[in-house]
């Protein structure tokens, strides 16, 4: 008890002193609001907070500190927690005293007053009443709570906000922000959405946006990833994937809005319009394969493959879906016969031509709908007037190349390149298919007769072969005999033609001998004939023989002689002859060469 009396005592005496001196103290994490309770001049009917020194609350505000001649009597002193926006997050401003807010705005503009810490800066700069433009990023504010209220994310639910409102705004990766501004002027007629404004920090600073012409509603400008201060009374912010533009295609951007309609397509180009970028129509530069952030609701962005599309007049359909209401072509031939053609054709859109197919056409389905499904089937159907079906069925590759020449050009004049027209399945009457069918059978049965009585020679052929191989030896043997035989044959020719060769030479030889002996013997007689006489010499060649052949003269002349006194030559050539006879034997003469 003895210890609380000291402390009463000085508790009191500095209340007294506080009294006394109006000794006011605010703490570093403090505010203090000024509340005076009277005064010789009182508040315009229209104001809250006292500028002039007007009894009630007072612009001014106390930071930490010792003051002195606030006495309690003449003022109150509110101290109230500084206000703390964490990080991440924002505050949004409620001004309970200022300006009106013009009819054609919703939100108090921003004005220079120090983030809200100067209250009367606010009010002398024009401050309007109400919800505000202006937002407290993250940190630490003085504020006078008399004039505004700040929302936070902590106490959102008490001002009927919810509290992830109050966040930091994110715009995630790979996609894009469409925003939609709830203050400002109305957009101009004619335009679905307010066009690009510069120079407002993408929406962060609203006062430049709207001072610089910007529209309440949906804007052409997006948001791209990343975090943004926003006010979410003034802006609406609904994220879409951005445009993705897979490889072999373009995207053809056909935009609503954007600056005015200046066609660059040139002279040539009579069927659209072409605008550069950030123009509203057709622009004439594609997108190429990639990611783009592009405002979905005030763009179009139009798909053109530039890899060779394929396009099936038949029951099947493509992965591309573009000939999905495509079916096989019925015509009718020459010959009064109503059959169905299967066809595909392939074509191909350049990147740079893109832009003006879309123009032209408005898209690649309207292409092949309005364009390629008429020139096709036209061109057949009336193709197929001019043959019988088995005159078309048989010059199919000539009807293709004479489609493609066709169809190339026709297309052409629509900036589309034609690749190939093929000709698929070809469904003839039945009764025609059997026919094409027998013939078919007949013609391979032809073949195959050929075939066999190919392989039948063939076969004969080796058998022939295969006996001639096996008597290869023997004719061998034959042939090298034969050669022989005539070989000696030659040479006993030659040796016989050589034996008489030699006979006829030693024959020749002799009878020349005999010749000359004979012409000398002759020519001796003659002469001794023309010397001795005829007689007189035949008597000395008799007497000479007689005496070389020992020839006994006088008993063979007696005995033989014919005693008719003939002459001694007579009888000594009887005598020869009968000599000679007896040398001949066995009675017969022999030759005399």
């Amino acid at each position: 008890m003895e210890i609380l009396i000291p402390i009463v005592l000085v508790v009191a005496v500095f209340l007294l002193l506080v009294a006394l001196t109006g000794l006011v103290i605010i703490t570093e994490r403090q505010v203090g609001v000024v509340i005076k309770r009277f005064s010789s001049r009182s508040l315009p009917p229209d104001r809250l907070i006292a500028l002039n020194g007007e009894a009630g609350y007072q612009a001014a505000t106390l930071a930490p500190g010792w003051y002195f001649g606030y006495f309690p009597w003449v003022y109150s002193i509110r101290k109230v927690p500084i206000t703390v926006v964490p990080q991440g997050e924002i505050g949004l401003i409620v001004a309970a005293d200022g300006a009106s807010i013009p009819a054609e705005r919703i939100l108090g503009k921003v004005v220079a007053c120090d983030d809200f810490q100067d209250a009367r800066k606010f009010l002398s700069n024009g401050g309007e009443r109400g919800r505000q433009l202006g937002i407290l990023t993250a940190g630490a504010y003085r504020i006078n709570t008399a004039l505004f209220t700040v929302i936070t994310r902590q106490n959102a639910p008490q001002h009927g906000m919810d509290s992830d409102d109050l966040l930091v705004y994110q715009v995630e990766s790979d996609m894009v922000g469409i925003v939609t501004t709830l203050d400002g002027a109305p957009i101009d007629e004619g335009e679905i959405a307010g066009l690009y404004i510069p120079n407002h920090d993408n929406f962060q600073n609203a006062q430049a946006f709207l001072e610089t012409g910007g529209r309440r509603g949906l804007q052409e400008q997006v948001l791209l990833s990343g975090s943004w201060n926003l006010n979410p009374w003034f802006v609406n912010v609904e994220q879409v994937p951005m445009t993705e533009i897979p490889i072999g295609y373009v995207g053809v951007v056909i935009s609503f809005v954007g600056k005015a309609h200046i066609d660059v397509s040139g002279s040539e180009f009579k069927h659209g319009d072409l605008v550069n970028v950030g123009h509203k129509g057709v622009w004439v530069t594609p997108l190429y394969p990639g990611k783009h952030p592009i405002n979905t609701r005030v763009m179009n962005v139009e798909l053109v493959p530039t890899t060779n599309i394929v396009l099936n007049w038949s029951p099947r359909t493509e992965q591309h879906s573009y000939d999905k209401a495509l079916d096989s072509i019925t015509v009718n031939s020459k010959d009064g016969f109503t059959f169905e053609l299967d066809v595909a054709q392939i074509i191909h859109v350049g990147a740079l031509e893109a832009p003006k197919v879309i123009s032209r056409i408005g898209s690649v389905q309207n292409m092949v709908d309005h364009v390629l499904q008429p020139i096709v089937s036209n061109y057949f159907r009336n193709a197929a007037q001019a043959y019988t079906v088995l005159d078309f069925l048989n010059a199919r590759s000539d009807r293709q190349t004479e489609a493609t020449l066709h169809v190339g050009k026709a297309i052409r004049a629509y900036d589309v390149e034609a690749i190939d027209t093929l000709i698929g399945k070809i469904i003839p009457p039945p009764t025609l298919m059997q026919t094409l069918t027998d013939r078919k059978i007949a013609e391979e049965q032809n073949k195959t007769y050929q075939v066999q009585q190919e392989a039948q020679s063939q076969r004969q052929q080796l058998v022939r072969a295969t006996a001639l191989a096996d008597i290869q030896q023997e004719m061998v043997s034959s042939e090298q005999g034969v050669s022989i035989a005539e070989l000696q044959a030659r040479s006993r020719i030659k040796e016989a033609e050589g034996d008489a060769q030699a006979i006829r030479l030693k024959a020749q030889g002799e009878a020349e001998a005999v010749r000359a002996i004979g012409d000398a013997k002759a020519q001796a007689y003659r002469a001794g004939a023309e010397a001795m006489g005829q007689q007189g010499f035949t008597a000395v060649q008799l007497m000479q023989i007689i005496g070389d052949q020992k020839v006994r003269i006088i008993p063979d002349i007696a005995v033989n002689g014919s005693g008719q006194g003939g002459g001694v030559a007579e009888a000594l050539l009887g005598v020869l002859l009968r000599g000679e006879l007896q040398r001949i034997p066995n009675g017969k003469p022999q030759s005399v060469e």
